[in-house]
């Protein structure tokens, strides 16, 4: 077994309201800085062992599907690294 870690990137899918990132969004302007948009996201890390990349990112996933993503609302990205010893 090798150790990884999976980070995941769990995001409101375009045309969810975000009101978290619409009020950040809105005090950025106050502060004077231009942007167009902002969309909010959480971020997980997840050290696990496994046999290879593809085995790590595999059950990244189903934890990802199962819990840390609401798949009608959420899009998802993942990637995984092998950890440094």
């Amino acid at each position: 077994m090798t150790a990884y870690t999976a980070t995941v990137t769990v995001r409101l899918k375009h045309g969810v309201l975000d009101p978290e990132a619409e009020t950040t969004k809105r005090s950025l302007e106050r502060l004077g800085f231009e942007l167009s948009a902002l969309r909010s996201a959480d971020k997980f890390e997840i050290d696990l062992d496994a046999d290879d990349a593809s085995a790590a990112e595999a059950e990244a996933t189903e934890m990802t599907e199962r819990l840390l993503a609401n798949p009608t609302i959420h899009d998802y990205e993942i990637s995984v690294a092998e950890t440094e010893a």
